[in-house]
C-alpha cells in the first residue's frame, strides 16, 4: 500500500502595527532588527525559502525552497507585512504554492487561515463568518486560487465554525488528536471511543455537521509534533526523517499518511537551523524512497475518508483545558514568573465583549443610513483592506452605498467599517496567550480596542471610552506599577492615539530635519504641502506653512497651519491649528517670521502661544521611528565630543596600562571600560565605512583581546553581515570584476576568523545563484583557453571554499 509523509507549518506573527499608523514602530527588544516581524523573517521565513542541505563535511550542496515540499499556512496580516517588507520571501512562498500544484496532482500546499487569529469558538456567529470569508478572500488575492483547507487559530474549534467553513466551500482543516471523541467506519454504526488523543492519525475523517453538510478532518501525529517542537528532534535531520517514517506501519492494510503540524517558526526561529533539519529530512526520505511526500489536498483526493469522527467542541491544541487559556486563569501560561496569575484574562475578554456588543447595534443603525446591508458590506470590506486605492474605495462604496454618498457620508461609512475591523482585531488570540496584562501582545489588542473606541466616539457621538475603562479596571496586572487595564490603557494606548492634528505636528517638526517629497507620505496619510517657509538664524530655525493631510484609510482630510521653532539641541516648539482663511494664516506667518528674524526669540514664542494656544507639540510627540532618528542626529555632535574625550584618555594612558597588563597585574576598571567603549566604537566605524581595512580591523581585534574587553558582538556581527551583503551585491552586478571578487574573498576570510559569528546566509544564496548563471558561462570560456576566465574561476572557487558552498 502507498505510504505518505506530510509536514505542516503554521506560520504566524501577531499583528504589531500601530493601530493608527498601520505601521510597525521600532521595537527595541528585536535588536538589531527594527521589529519582531523583521527578526523572525530573518531567522525563519527567509531561511525556509532558501534552506541548505549539507554534505558530511558541512559544505552546502543544495539550496531548496522548503515551502515547495511541505504544507503551510501564513497568517493574512503577516503576509500583508511581508508583501511590502520582505518581497523576495513573499514571492518565494507564492512560487512554492504554484510549484506544489505541479508536484501534488494539481493541489497547492498553501492553506488559508481565519483572518485575524481569533479564537473562533469564543466569537459570535457573525464574526466567525467574516473571519473565514476574509481569510478566503485574502488567500484568493495572493495565491490566485481558491483554498481547499483552512487553519483554525490554535486549532480552536466548534461545530458552528466547521459548518461555516463547509458552507463557504472549504474542504478540510487540521486538528489535534485530543480534539477527537469517537470514530466509526462510514458503513458501520458502531462507534469507538478515541478520546485522550487515541485516534489513528494516519487517515482523514469525515465529520457530520448540524447543517447536514460533511467536512473533512486530519488529526496530526502528536508525539512526533511534540518531539519537533519541544524535544530537540530538529537537531538531526536524518533522525527527523526516521522518526517520521518509523510511524508508518510495515504491513499497512490501507494507504497511510504520517503528518505533523507545528508552529512554522519552529523551523528556524524557535530552533536555529531547524529549517535545515526539515530540508535534510525531506530530501533523505525522497532520496531513499522511504515514503512519498504529499500535501493534504492530494491525499484527500486519492484517499477520501473511510471513517467518521465526532469531535470535542471548544478545544484547541495549546490549552489542556479546552479554550480556557483565552478566557480564564486555567493554569496554562508560558512560565518563569512565580507568583503571577492570569486572572486578568476573564475581565479583559468581558470588557471587549461588552465593547463589541455595545457598538454592534449602533453600527447597524448608523450604517443602515448609508449602506444597503451593513453586515454584507463588512464581509466585502476585505476587498478595500487589500486595495485602498481611491478607485477601489469608490467602486466599493458605489456597490454597497444605499444612495450616492457625499464626502461626509463616505468618510462616515469608512469609519464605521474600520470600527468593525478593529472590533475583530482586538480579539487576536495572542492577547490572552502570555502571562501578563501589560505584555506587548495584550497591549496590542487593547490598542485595537482603543481605535474602535475612538471611532465610536466620532461616528456615534457618545463617550463610550469612560464606560469601557471602568470595565478594564477589573483586569489586574501582576506588576504593581501597571495596576490594571485602565492604567495600561492610559499609559500605553492613549498616548499612541493619532488624529490629523497630531500627524500635522509630526510633519511640521520632522520637516526641520528631513526633506519631504511632493506629495509626501506619512505612514497611512498623504501630505500635500501647500506652503512652506524656512528661516535660519545661527543654530536656530523657524518653519511655518500649511499642509493638507488625507487619511488613506478613511479618506478624512484637513488643512492645518503650523509654526515650529528649533533653538538647537532637542528644544523644539511647534504649534498647529486648522486653516481657516488666507488673511489669518498670512498674518500668523508674518508675525512669527518678523520676531524670529529680529532675533527676538522670546517674542517669537509669545506669538506662537498667541496663535496656537495650548495646541503645542515637541519632539515627544513625534512617531517613534522618526523620534529615534532625529534624536540620533541631534546627539551626533555630543556623542562625537564624548568619544573624542574617551579617545584622549585611552591614548594618553595606553602605554602604562599596557605595561601593567603585560606584568600580569589587573587593569583598573575605569580604563578597561574606556577601552571597551573606544574599541567597540572603532570596530563599528571600520565596518560602517567604505571598503574594509583588514590590517586596521585585525589590529583593533588584537587590542580588544589584550584588554579582555567584551565586544558588542550583536551589532558588530550585524554590521559585518551587511557589509558582506553589499559587497556581494556589487559582485552580482559586475560579476567579471576580479578586484571586487578578491576583496570579497578577503572580507569573508576575515569574517570567518572574527571572534564572533557572522551570518553569511544572503551571501551564500547569491553565490549559489551565480553558480547557476555566471559560473557556467565563464567555465565554458575558460575551457576554451581564456586565461582571464580561468583566473576568475580560481578566485570564485576560493570564495566558495570560504562560504562553504560546493562549486563543483
Amino acid at each position: 500500500m502507498e505510504q505518505y509523509i506530510c509536514i505542516h507549518g503554521h506560520f504566524y506573527q501577531p499583528p504589531r502595527e500601530n493601530a493608527w499608523l498601520e505601521h510597525i514602530e521600532l521595537q527595541d527588544s528585536a535588536y538589531p532588527y527594527h521589529d519582531w516581524n523583521e527578526r523572525v523573517a530573518a531567522e525563519c521565513y527567509a531561511p525556509n525559502a532558501d534552506s541548505r542541505i549539507l554534505d558530511k563535511e558541512g559544505y552546502i550542496t543544495h539550496i531548496v525552497n522548503n515551502y515547495a515540499r511541505m504544507s503551510f499556512n501564513f497568517g493574512p496580516t503577516l503576509l500583508a507585512w511581508m508583501e511590502t517588507n520582505a518581497p523576495e520571501v513573499y514571492q518565494a512562498i507564492l512560487d512554492a504554492d504554484r510549484e506544489t500544484q505541479q508536484a501534488f496532482s494539481g493541489h497547492g500546499s498553501a492553506l488559508a487561515q481565519a483572518y485575524s487569529h481569533m479564537i473562533m469558538p469564543l466569537a459570535n456567529r457573525r464574526d466567525k463568518r467574516t473571519q473565514v470569508l476574509w481569510g478566503i478572500r485574502d488567500f484568493e488575492r495572493r495565491f490566485g486560487r481558491k483554498p481547499e483547507g483552512m487553519w483554525l487559530p490554535e486549532t480552536a474549534m466548534d461545530l458552528e465554525t466547521l459548518d461555516i467553513m463547509a458552507e463557504l466551500g472549504l474542504r478540510f482543516t487540521i486538528l489535534s488528536p485530543r480534539q477527537a471523541a469517537r470514530v466509526r467506519q462510514l458503513d458501520d454504526d458502531a462507534w469507538k471511543n478515541v478520546s485522550g488523543g487515541r485516534i489513528d492519525p494516519t487517515m482523514p475523517y469525515a465529520v457530520d455537521l448540524p447543517s447536514g453538510k460533511r467536512f473533512n478532518l486530519f488529526f496530526y501525529d502528536d508525539p512526533i509534533a511534540r518531539a519537533v517542537a519541544f524535544e530537540g528532534l530538529l537537531s538531526d535531520g536524518e533522525a527527523f526523517a526516521h522518526r517520521l517514517t518509523g510511524a508508518l506501519s510495515q504491513e499497512p492494510a490501507q494507504a497511510q499518511l504520517v503528518h505533523v503540524a507545528t508552529d512554522g517558526e519552529t523551523y528556524g526561529h524557535h530552533h536555529r537551523f531547524g529549517d535545515m533539519a526539515l530540508a535534510y529530512a525531506i530530501n533523505y526520505i525522497e532520496a531513499h524512497n522511504l515514503a512519498k511526500i504529499t500535501n493534504y489536498g492530494e491525499y484527500l483526493e486519492k484517499h477520501p475518508p473511510t471513517h467518521a469522527v465526532e469531535v470535542i467542541e471548544n478545544t484547541s491544541w495549546s490549552c489542556a483545558h479546552g479554550i480556557e487559556r483565552w478566557r480564564s486563569d486555567c493554569g496554562c501560561n508560558t512560565g518563569g514568573h512565580a507568583g503571577w496569575n492570569q486572572a486578568w484574562r476573564a475581565p479583559l475578554r468581558q470588557a471587549l465583549d461588552w465593547l463589541r456588543d455595545t457598538m454592534a447595534p449602533k453600527y447597524e443603525k448608523k450604517a443602515a443610513q448609508l449602506l444597503k446591508d451593513p453586515w454584507a458590506a463588512r464581509d466585502d470590506y476585505i476587498n478595500v483592506i487589500l486595495d485602498r486605492s481611491p478607485e477601489n474605495i469608490h467602486h466599493f462604496l458605489e456597490q454597497h452605498g444605499s444612495h450616492q454618498l457625499d464626502e461626509a457620508e463616505r468618510i462616515t461609512a469608512l469609519k464605521l467599517l474600520e470600527l468593525q475591523r478593529h472590533a475583530m482585531l482586538m480579539y487576536t488570540s495572542c492577547g490572552w496567550f502570555f502571562d501578563e496584562l501589560s505584555g506587548i501582545e495584550t497591549v496590542q489588542v487593547i490598542q485595537y480596542a482603543g481605535r474602535a473606541v475612538q471611532l465610536a466616539g466620532q461616528v456615534f457621538g457618545d463617550n463610550i471610552e469612560s464606560r469601557f475603562l471602568k470595565r478594564l479596571e477589573a483586569a489586574k496586572s501582576n506588576i504593581p506599577m501597571h495596576r490594571d487595564g485602565r492604567r495600561i490603557y492610559e499609559k500605553f494606548v492613549r498616548p499612541a492615539m493619532v488624529d490629523l492634528t497630531k500627524v500635522a505636528a509630526h510633519f511640521a517638526i520632522s520637516s526641520l530635519f528631513e526633506e519631504y517629497g511632493t506629495p509626501a507620505k506619512i505612514y497611512c496619510y498623504d501630505a500635500d504641502v501647500e506652503d512652506y517657509r524656512m528661516q535660519t538664524m545661527g543654530s536656530s530655525r523657524l518653519a511655518a506653512g500649511r499642509v493638507r493631510l488625507v487619511s488613506q484609510i478613511t479618506t478624512e482630510s484637513a488643512v492645518s497651519c503650523f509654526g515650529v521653532l528649533h533653538f538647537g539641541g532637542h528644544d523644539v516648539n511647534a504649534g498647529i491649528h486648522e486653516y481657516q482663511k488666507e488673511e489669518t494664516y498670512e498674518a500668523m506667518v508674518q508675525e512669527i517670521t518678523q520676531a524670529f528674524l529680529g532675533a527676538d526669540f522670546t517674542e517669537a514664542v509669545r506669538i506662537m502661544d498667541k496663535h496656537f494656544g495650548t495646541s503645542t507639540y515637541s519632539l515627544k510627540h513625534l512617531f517613534r521611528d522618526e523620534q529615534r532618528k532625529i534624536m540620533g542626529r541631534i546627539l551626533e555632535s555630543a556623542l562625537a565630543e564624548i568619544e573624542a574625550a574617551y579617545h584622549q584618555v585611552y591614548e594618553h594612558h595606553y602605554l602604562p596600562m599596557r605595561f601593567l597588563a603585560e606584568l600580569g597585574n589587573p587593569v583598573p576598571k575605569v580604563f578597561q571600560s574606556t577601552a571597551e567603549f573606544i574599541l567597540n566604537s572603532d570596530l563599528r566605524r571600520a565596518l560602517n565605512g567604505d571598503g574594509l581595512d583588514a590590517e586596521r580591523f585585525k589590529s583593533l581585534l588584537e587590542e580588544a583581546a589584550v584588554w579582555n574587553i567584551e565586544l558588542d558582538t550583536v551589532s558588530l556581527s550585524y554590521l559585518f553581515q551587511r557589509k558582506l551583503e553589499k559587497a556581494m551585491d556589487k559582485l552580482v552586478t559586475a560579476p567579471e570584476d576580479i578586484a571586487l571578487l578578491d576583496n570579497l574573498v578577503a572580507a569573508v576570510e576575515m569574517a570567518r576568523s572574527a571572534p564572533f559569528a557572522v551570518d553569511l546566509w544572503k551571501v551564500q544564496n547569491r553565490y549559489h545563484r551565480m553558480l547557476q548563471t555566471t559560473y557556467a558561462g565563464l567555465k565554458e570560456t575558460a575551457e576554451r583557453g581564456d586565461e582571464t576566465a580561468s583566473a576568475w574561476l580560481t578566485r570564485f572557487s576560493s570564495l566558495g571554499q570560504q562560504l562553504k558552498v560546493r562549486s563543483d
